[in-house]
């Protein structure tokens, strides 16, 4: 299994970034893909979701700026980040989901086991 993150950088507040992760060794079109991130001195945090049939999630603090996409003809998964906070600042990973949880409560999905990871790519948001 291989996982390989492209597209990070330094970026204005305001301004837009595209992760992609390549994936290969493992059967991409059945899998659920997660972006994970940590930042600086903090713990790992989900950030976003795909399943194979398509459904999409997000955590609060990225609804409506960020946009999880798959491609399985190209075994890629994409993160676009729009309107990037300072606080998005982090290394964000691309993960296959081992399993996921229901939140009753707002009735989304959101992973709760990873079976592989990728090396991560920085992305700082800095004026």
């Amino acid at each position: 299994v291989q996982l390989v993150e492209s597209g990070g950088g330094l970026v204005q507040p305001g301004g837009s970034l595209r992760l992609s992760c390549a994936a290969s060794g493992f059967t991409f079109s059945t899998s659920a893909m997660s972006w994970v991130r940590q930042a600086p001195g903090k713990g790992l945090q989900w950030v976003s979701v795909i399943y194979n049939d398509g459904r999409t999630y997000y955590r609060d603090s990225v609804k409506g700026r960020f946009t999880i996409s798959r491609d399985n003809a190209k075994n890629t998964v994409y993160l676009q980040m729009n309107s990037l906070k300072p606080e998005d600042t982090a290394v964000y990973y691309c993960a296959i989901v081992k399993s996921s949880r229901a939140d009753l409560n707002s009735g989304t999905y959101y992973p709760y086991e990873y079976d592989s990871w990728g090396q991560g790519t920085q992305v700082t948001v800095s004026s």
